[in-house]
């Protein structure tokens, strides 16, 4: 249970047995001093009278309050006939007083805004002609005092007023804030959500994506490797088969063989790259590690591999997505740089990872028509696609005579634990 509404809660029970409680307190001290005050007998009867119409009053509103509660014109009906009620004990016997006070408690959930004025007005009189000795005063000086004691009520009916005022535009402010708070968490969390959905679609459209990429490398591989090395062994063989000279039969035999070995070797490169297997068993610089230390014994080329940042386990797709991108560029290096030297730099940059590819091979001209095999090929144009099915992206650096850099920047998406 909250405070506010353990505060709610005393103030409703106030305003539903206040009024019984000042009536109680107004007639038994008017009971007590009715010797000093004089009242007759019918004036008892009178104020007995009174007394019931305020209780069976009160009453009524008690029950009718369930249904409606104010400000509505039962309300109001009640608010007045207290007034007059109290101004009528008042008149009686000024110690009856106590009454009339019940008319400066909840005031605004009985009366309209047009009539908060009226009302408060009515029961500053009433109290003032109590305080001032009784209604009406005697004489001038009974006047005069009846007019001061009234002035001071007013007065501190206006200020205290005002402070309700000043208390319920800071409530209305709060509530505002408060209100505008939740709204702008709820629209947080809509954006924190719709980004999680967006982010898992990304995720399955860069799955289904590398599956397409996956085929189209399979394909470009087995084209320029597969294909081009089962022709020589065919071109060998046509050689042994129109040749009489069995020296030379056995060398072309020779060629087809090694040409044979390298073909299978390819096919089962080919295959293994399908899924990266290298990352099953180790973090993305481990394989990054191990795939240029292969890479460098199996051509020759001298290559180097470097970490830089603090390394982090990344999503798979991301992980994934990064050993293609060097895996492709050093199969490019391979085929058409003619370098001597290679060096591979993964770098992890805060939300960024970026991952370099140099050589200083015979570079070429970035801005030059590039031919595409009838596979379609992977090259730049794939890696770079890779790269931007993550959110990321991909830019080359080369010139004829000087060496080519590929640089591969995408976000750092940490693995799903």
């Amino acid at each position: 249970m909250t405070e506010a509404g353990t505060v709610e809660r005393q103030w409703t029970a106030f305003h539903q047995w206040g009024p019984y409680g000042l009536l109680a307190v107004g007639t038994a001290v008017a009971a007590a001093a009715s010797h000093l005050v004089g009242m007759t007998a019918p004036q008892w009867y009178l104020a007995a009278a009174l007394i019931a119409v305020a209780v069976g009053t009160q009453l009524w509103w008690t029950r009718t309050a369930r249904s409606r509660p104010g400000p509505n014109p039962v309300s109001v009906c009640l608010y007045f006939v207290r007034c007059a009620v109290a101004f009528g004990l008042a008149w009686l016997n000024p110690l009856f007083g106590f009454y009339a006070y019940a008319g400066y408690f909840g005031v605004d959930r009985l009366l309209p805004p047009r009539l908060l004025k009226t009302g408060l007005f009515l029961t500053a009189v009433t109290i003032a002609g109590s305080q001032s000795g009784g209604m009406p005063p005697d004489d001038t000086t009974g006047w005069m005092l009846f007019g001061a004691i009234l002035a001071v009520n007013v007065v501190l009916l206006v200020v205290f007023a005002r402070l309700a005022e000043t208390e319920e535009a800071r409530n209305r402010a709060r509530v505002q804030t408060i209100t505008e708070l939740e709204r702008t968490n709820t629209a947080l969390q809509q954006a924190l959500d719709e980004n999680a959905a967006l982010h898992d679609q990304l995720l399955v459209q860069a799955r289904e994506a590398g599956v397409a990429d996956e085929r189209r490398r399979l394909a470009a591989e087995i084209h320029d490797t597969l294909a081009q090395g089962l022709t020589g062994i065919i071109a060998q063989l046509q050689v042994v088969a129109a040749t009489p000279d069995q020296e030379l039969g056995r060398a072309h035999l020779d060629r087809a063989l090694a040409l044979a070995r390298h073909s299978l070797g390819e096919a089962r490169r080919s295959v293994h790259n399908l899924s990266p297997v290298a990352l099953a068993d180790d973090g993305l610089p481990d394989a990054l590690k191990k795939t240029v230390t292969e890479w460098g014994e199996r051509t020759g080329v001298q290559a180097g591999f470097t970490v830089t940042g603090t390394a982090e386990h990344l999503h798979d797709e991301v992980a994934a997505t990064l050993l293609r991108i060097a895996q492709e560029a050093l199969s490019n290096t391979a085929r058409h740089a003619a370098a001597g030297r290679a060096g591979v730099t993964l770098s992890y940059m805060g939300d960024e990872v970026t991952l370099d590819i140099r050589d200083d091979g015979r570079g070429f001209d970035p801005l030059a028509a590039r031919a595409h095999t009838p596979a379609g090929g992977f090259g730049l144009d794939g890696m770079r696609a890779r790269a931007e099915r993550i959110a990321g992206s991909l830019t080359v650096e080369a010139e004829p005579g000087h060496g080519t850099a590929v640089s591969a920047r995408v976000p750092l998406v940490r693995h799903d634990r």
